[in-house]
């Protein structure tokens, strides 16, 4: 509960200002594209088994129709709106195709490809509304209103004013109670709490704040009310430079979609080009007109780019579906694709790497032994709502301890709780706080990278805690897997303090490490490999990570840990949290390229061939439709072997795979330079190596430079958007 002191609310103060109402996602109907492909799926399904038995002309003809019609308009308008701009893309032509077959009563097939179409375009459009709901839903992080000072900021307060956020003016003072989010960032100028701004830098425990500190609009404010003078507006907020960098790496397209679209074009034009040319050219010799049709529709069929984008399909697809059975869910057979494509891992630290929640380890017995200790700090920490008082005593009940009652519990941010149990007086609480010198337990708990607890009894100090967050299960052996299929060591980007950073790191066998990192680092950092011509895969669970995911070539979220955020702009999804899928999907990835390359072969040859066929000699139209579909369904069989278990345990097993770029001979590691030690260099914005002005020296490699080191070449600082300086790094949890 907050100190009396601190508390200095009026009793005719307004009540907080109610929530912003978050914004509701869009359901599957509300978009017109699922509606028009819905009713289209639904009217070929109702004429495939009436065309299929022989009824009559009349009961499926008007579904095929209507088939047509609802999902065709809306592809064929975006086709005509496109030929306005004089450009040609594969959707009108497909159209055409469908139109084509129809005209030459092939209406099973023109009605396939028209649902295939519509069905594709629903998906695309119930993505792109979903990601655009989240990050809107990012915004709500920040409240709406703020209550704004007026009479300096200082301890005696002239008025309080309700205010909406976009109101506020850099130099302002807002107060911030208990349990309310920060409205905007600046900086503290009375007051102390715990604030938990997990949704910016990772950390997975609240940070002291105290004033001077620096805090962000969206965190939520602990046990303590604060005065904060704003330091910037809603827009330069890093809430807000988090949304607008998702939004900017989502709008920009790959390299390789580009020249898919330039392929798409020429394609189109070509296929449209042949096929009135032999409409055109034998009847102006005074060929018969429906055997000319005939053939051009023959040659429209065959040379259908349906079969080359399904012969890449059935493995992405099956690779997709055999990772969804074993808690992975990738987003597109293009992610599926991609994927295979990696070769640097950059992995977060808290919630990724780690559980995201503190555990006790050790207990350290000093004039009690360690179990009575452990039993009254939980005791005394039972009536708090803080992280770490959850973990001790969760601690305490793993080993059978309950905690006792207590009386007069108090809190103060910052220092710790104090208790009375059993008539004796306990107080748990960081070192700093509580003790006057220094303590061989704390100082090994630290040096572990572990946020020490002291538990006072009576003044005497009775023990230490050592919390950390623990490692995930099957951490070492998945970055010892990425490590073999990448060819370098994964990376960690994390806001974390080093010392945690480093911990971590040791555990899971990563020699690169860098810690202090906001949001927009770590896409500096991600963005700076990508331009070197990395293909980078980043996987993580937070607000802050969302950047760096939507910058990556590639991106995973840990999908019980993860934010809505993370979730959305991710390609891919790890439901279960299980680390080693991530090294097993990359490998299925791989093996799904291979098998795309066999059935683009086959397609290609089939394709090539009845082609031929057809301009060099007199191919029959239901040849040609057994052929096209015969290939077809050769390399869909093909692809499906990747729905067999024996694929993804070839893909799980620790066995060495290909990575996809080696280092060039004689190259140094680009993991451990010759030069400077593991998981050194330049903190950011220190472009010479030395520790940045704001940042201290060790805490990882900087962003521009993605061999780790120093380039001057390449720049280690992104220009960043206006607003408030860039912080000092995380502090160590209040409660250390």
């Amino acid at each position: 509960m907050p100190s009396p002191a601190l508390d200095t609310r009026s009793s005719t103060a307004p009540s907080a200002p109610p929530p912003r109402p978050a914004n509701r996602a869009a359901r599957l109907p509300d978009l017109p594209e699922v509606r028009w492909a819905a009713l289209s799926a639904v009217a070929f399904l109702s004429a495939f088994p009436l065309d299929l038995a022989g009824a009559p002309a009349w009961t499926w003809g008007p579904l095929y129709a209507l088939c047509y019609a609802a999902g065709g308009w809306e592809p064929g308008w975006a086709g005509l709106r496109a030929l306005r701009e004089k450009t040609l893309d594969v959707d009108l032509l497909m159209v055409v195709a469908a139109i084509g077959a129809a005209a030459i009563g092939q209406y099973l097939d023109g009605g396939l490809l028209v649902v295939i179409f519509a069905v594709s375009g629903a998906l695309e459009a119930v993505a792109t509304r979903r990601t655009a709901d989240s990050v809107r839903g990012l915004l709500d992080l920040a409240p709406a209103r703020a209550v704004r000072l007026t009479g300096g900021g200082g301890e005696a307060v002239d008025a309080e004013e309700t205010v909406d956020v976009t109101e506020l003016a850099v130099g302002d003072t807002v107060l911030v109670r208990p349990g309310e989010r920060l409205p905007a960032d600046g900086s503290v100028l009375h007051g102390a709490s715990d604030v938990d701004q997990a949704t910016i830098t990772g950390e997975p425990l609240p940070v002291a704040k105290a004033p001077g500190d620096q805090v962000f609009a969206g965190t939520l404010n602990g046990t303590g009310a604060l005065r904060v003078r704003v330091e910037a507006d809603a827009a330069g907020s890093v809430i807000a430079r988090i949304v607008a960098m998702v939004e900017e790496a989502g709008a920009t397209k790959a390299p390789t979609q580009l020249f898919i679209e330039k392929i798409e074009q020429r394609y189109s034009v070509g296929v449209v080009a042949a096929t009135l040319a032999l409409l055109a050219v034998p009847l102006a010799l005074g060929a018969d007109f429906t055997e000319t049709l005939l053939r051009a529709m023959t040659f429209m069929i065959v040379a259908s780019p349906c079969a080359v984008v399904l012969a890449t399909m059935p493995p992405l697809l099956s690779a997709i579906a055999n990772a969804g059975r074993h808690g992975v869910l990738v987003k597109s057979a293009v992610v599926m694709e991609r994927l295979g494509e990696v070769n640097r891992v950059a992995l977060d630290k808290t919630g990724t790497l780690t559980e995201g929640a503190p555990r006790v380890t050790e207990v350290h017995g000093l004039s009690l032994d360690a179990a009575e200790a452990l039993a009254l700090a939980a005791a005394a920490e039972h009536p708090s709502e803080h992280p770490l008082a959850r973990a001790v005593v969760a601690a305490a009940r793993e080993r059978g301890l309950e905690p006792a009652p207590t009386e007069e519990f108090a809190s103060e941010p910052g220092r710790g709780v104090r208790a009375v149990v059993r008539g004796r007086e306990v107080r748990v609480g960081s070192p700093a706080a509580l003790l006057s010198g220094g303590c061989p337990a704390v100082d090994a708990a630290e040096r572990n990278g572990h946020t020490a607890v002291v538990v006072l009894v009576d003044g005497e100090p009775a023990g230490v805690l050592a919390v950390a967050d623990r490692l995930r299960a099957g951490a070492p052996e998945a970055v010892a897997a990425l490590r073999r299929l990448t060819g370098t060591t994964p990376v960690l980007l994390t806001g974390d303090n080093e010392p945690a950073a480093r911990h971590i790191a040791d555990e899971s066998g990563i020699t690169e490490l860098r810690a202090g990192l906001l949001p927009e680092d770590k896409a500096a950092a991600v963005r700076a490999w990508e331009r070197a011509g990395e293909r980078v895969l980043v996987v993580g669970d937070g607000v802050n990570d969302a950047p760096a995911l939507a910058a990556a070539h590639s991106s995973m979220a840990m999908g019980r840990s993860g934010s809505d955020l993370a979730l959305e702009t991710a390609d891919a999804v790890v439901v279960r949290d299980e680390l080693t899928t991530v090294p097993a999907v990359v490998a299925l990835s791989r093996r799904a390229r291979r098998l795309v390359v066999q059935n683009l072969v086959i397609a290609g040859v089939c394709i090539a061939v009845l082609v031929v066929w057809d301009l060099a000699g007199r191919l029959p139209l239901p040849l040609g439709v057994a052929g096209h579909e015969g290939s077809t369904v050769l390399v869909g069989l093909n692809g499906l072997r990747l729905l067999r278990e024996s694929a993804w345990r070839k893909a799980a097993s620790p066995g060495p795979d290909r990575p996809s770029r080696r280092p060039a001979p004689g190259a140094p590691d680009r993991t451990d330079g010759p030069d400077r030690p593991s998981g050194s260099g330049s903190a950011p914005g220190a472009p010479d190596g030395s520790a940045g002005p704001d940042r201290p020296s060790g805490s990882g490699s900087a962003p521009g430079a993605p061999d780790g080191s120093a380039a001057p070449a390449t720049p280690t600082t992104p220009e960043r958007p206006a607003g408030p300086a860039t912080p000092d790094p995380p502090a160590a949890s209040s409660r250390s």
